[in-house]
C-alpha cells in the first residue's frame, strides 16, 4: 500500500474554504489534525486521494483548492527535506534531492528530472489508478514545486510550461493565470518545464556545507525506511497468511518471524506503526485484492479477511477506503472496461 505524508491532509483542511465539513471524512485517514503536523507520519495514499476528491468536489470553488493548497507550501513544513531544499546550492541541486530522498515524504510519489530541448523538465510519478483524487493530487503537487522554487531561487522564478495528463477539470486559464505560463493538458507527463537559467540560478539559502549535512541526515532517514519497510512487509504477509483462520495474536506472528513478542512491538513503534495498525493495513490490502480479482461473495472475502460476521467487515472496509466493499468492486469493474 502507498503511502503519502499526513502533512498533505493538513495543508487540505487548511485550504477548504470556510464552512465545508471534514470531520466525517477523515475517519478513514486515521489521524488527528489537531496534534502537531508531523511530516513523517503517512497515510494511505488511497484513503487521501479519495478524502481529497471528496473535499473538491464540497468546496465551492474545488477547482482552484488544490492550487491553493500547493501555493500555501513552504520549505520549512517539510522537515529535514526542506532544509535540504533550501540549502541546496541552485534549483538543480533541490530537485536532485527531491530525486534522491523524495521517498522520505511518502513512497506514493517520485520525481525525476530529464532534459529537453526547450530545458528540464522535472516529472512527477504518482502510484494510484488515475482517479479524480489523484488528479487534483498532483495538481496541488505541481503546484507546491512551483511556490517552492520561487521561495529557494534568486531570480523570479517562472516555469516555461506545465503539463497534465489529465483533463482541465474545469476554465484552463484557471491555471495559467496560477501558474504565469502556458497549461498543457492530456500530455504523456505531468511535469513541470524548467529554463536551464533557471535550474542553475543560485538559491537565496544555498551553502554547500548545510547542504551535505541535511543529505547525511536524509541518507540516514532513507536507511531506516527501509528496514521499518522491510520488517512492516514482513508482518503484513505473515497477517496475511493466517486471516483465514481469524485475527491472530501479536506473539504469534512474532513466533512465525521468529522474533520476541516485546522486540516485535518496540520496533513496530519505532517505526511509527501498532501491531493493529499493521494488521489493518494487511486485512485491507487482502480485501481490496479479493475484490478486484476474484468472484467471491462478500461474505467469503469478510471470512477470509478475518470477520466473523459480513456487516463487521462492511463497517471497517468503509472506515479503511470511504467507501462499501461492494462499491469498491463495481468502482473496480467499471475502471477495468
Amino acid at each position: 500500500m502507498s503511502q503519502i505524508t499526513s502533512l498533505y491532509v493538513h495543508k487540505v483542511i487548511s485550504q477548504v474554504t470556510d464552512g465545508v465539513a471534514t470531520a466525517d471524512l477523515l475517519a478513514p485517514l486515521g489521524m488527528d489534525t489537531d496534534a502537531p503536523i508531523d511530516p513523517k507520519q503517512m497515510v494511505s495514499s488511497d484513503a487521501f486521494y479519495a478524502f481529497f476528491e471528496e473535499l473538491s468536489i464540497r468546496d465551492p470553488d474545488g477547482l482552484s483548492l488544490p492550487l491553493r493548497i500547493g501555493a500555501s507550501m513552504r520549505c520549512d513544513e517539510y522537515g529535514a527535506f526542506g532544509l535540504a531544499w533550501k540549502s541546496a546550492p541552485s534549483l538543480r541541486g533541490s530537485y536532485v534531492r527531491s530525486e534522491r530522498y523524495g521517498q522520505v515524504l511518502g513512497s506514493a510519489e517520485a520525481y525525476t528530472l530529464q532534459q529537453s530541448n526547450d530545458g528540464w523538465f522535472f516529472n512527477l510519478d504518482k502510484a494510484g489508478d488515475g482517479r479524480l483524487g489523484m488528479q487534483i493530487s498532483n495538481e496541488a503537487s505541481l503546484s507546491a514545486v512551483n511556490v517552492l522554487s520561487k521561495e529557494v531561487s534568486t531570480i523570479s522564478f517562472l516555469p516555461v510550461g506545465v503539463f497534465f495528463k489529465h483533463s482541465p477539470r474545469g476554465d484552463a486559464s484557471a491555471y495559467e493565470d496560477h501558474f504565469g505560463c502556458p497549461v498543457h493538458f492530456e500530455s504523456e507527463r505531468d511535469a513541470l518545464l524548467v529554463s536551464d537559467g533557471s535550474m542553475d540560478a543560485p538559491n537565496r539559502l544555498g551553502d554547500e556545507t548545510i547542504a551535505k549535512f541535511f543529505d547525511r541526515h536524509l541518507e540516514q532517514e532513507l536507511s531506516l525506511l527501509s528496514s521499518e519497510s522491510s520488517l512492516e512487509h514482513s508482518v503484513r504477509r505473515a497477517v496475511a497468511n493466517v486471516l483465514s483462520e481469524g485475527v491472530p495474536t501479536l506473539s504469534l506472528i512474532a513466533s512465525e518471524l521468529g522474533i520476541g513478542s516485546r522486540t516485535l512491538q518496540r520496533r513496530l513503534s519505532d517505526s511509527g506503526h501498532s501491531f493493529q495498525t499493521v494488521v489493518d493495513m494487511a486485512r485491507q490490502d487482502l480485501a481490496q485484492r479479493l475484490l478486484r480479482e476474484t468472484d467471491y461473495s462478500l461474505a467469503e472475502v469478510a471470512f477470509l479477511t478475518g470477520f466473523a460476521e459480513q456487516s463487521g467487515f462492511t463497517r471497517a472496509f468503509k472506515r479503511w477506503a470511504g467507501q462499501t466493499p461492494r462499491s469498491y468492486r463495481i468502482g473496480e469493474t467499471q475502471s477495468r472496461i
